[in-house]
């Protein structure tokens, strides 16, 4: 490990001894239930795929979803989750010219205003000050995942702070925000041609296409054949993020608040 840490093993199911009830601890202060038994059963493995899912390398890239503790996982679990460098081609700070609905446009604003505010995670994974506030109004204690709550914060600024005005009910999962939108008609699933406007929310599976986890993001404009987003919670800050439009990986489909 870096930083003089001590190496550790490499990890799988049906392992046992210190390590294991280590990276067990670990998990649970990351938020990821598990006893510390010191066996590697069948709820560590889906709590380390869990977290997989959910995090970074030391390197900025997501790491592979095996269920296997190796030594990118285990730097994960150790340290602060990086911050992510991207190129820019659009200015994420500008509220794009035209396009998207009133309610989905004032949601951006919301989200912009934050990347300016250089919102972040503060002290620790999923902890701080702004992950606290876009988890408070789902009731959602901190440490928990953010990027859904974060995008249900810009949508309740865009209803003037009054929950019984947004128009969908205020959602900590992913998944659940896109079934919100299904419910409503306004959802678009991959390969409808649909082209993003401005302000609808994005959603992508994590893991498995038939599983619980997910992540989502708002739009901010399409140019060029790229998308490009706000997304909180995909590294420690509010950051802006591009795509292949065609190539939109773990696509789950678009929202748009008309």
């Amino acid at each position: 490990m870096s930083d003089g840490a001590m190496t550790m093993d490499t990890l799988r199911r049906n392992d046992q001894g210190p390590q294991v009830r280590q990276l067990q601890q670990l998990l649970a202060q990351r938020g990821y239930a598990v006893d510390a038994s010191g066996t590697f059963d069948a709820k560590t493995w889906q709590a380390v795929r869990a977290f997989q899912a959910q995090n970074l390398d030391q390197h900025g890239q997501p790491l592979m979803v095996d269920g296997v503790a190796g030594p990118l996982s285990w730097w994960s679990l150790q340290n602060p989750k990086p911050f992510i460098r991207t190129p820019a081609a659009v200015d994420y700070t500008a509220l794009p010219a035209s396009g998207g609905s009133t309610r989905g446009r004032a949601a951006l604003a919301a989200a912009i205003g934050e990347l300016e505010a250089d919102a972040r995670e503060i002290g620790g994974n999923n902890a701080g000050p702004f992950v606290r506030k876009y988890l408070a109004p789902a009731g959602i204690a901190e440490g928990n995942p953010w990027c859904a709550s974060f995008v249900s914060w810009c949508f309740l600024q865009a209803a003037g702070g009054d929950e019984a005005a947004m128009p969908f009910a205020y959602a900590p999962g992913a998944r659940g925000l896109l079934s919100e939108f299904k419910q409503q008609g306004w959802a678009s699933a991959p390969g409808s041609d649909y082209l993003p406007q401005p302000g609808d929310v994005v959603v992508w599976w994590r893991v498995s296409l038939a599983g619980w986890l997910g992540h989502t993001g708002l739009v901010h404009s399409v140019q060029d054949g790229m998308l490009y987003t706000i997304e909180g919670n995909r590294s420690p800050r509010v950051q802006g993020f591009s795509y292949v439009l065609s190539r939109m990986d773990k696509l789950l489909g678009y929202g748009h608040v008309s």
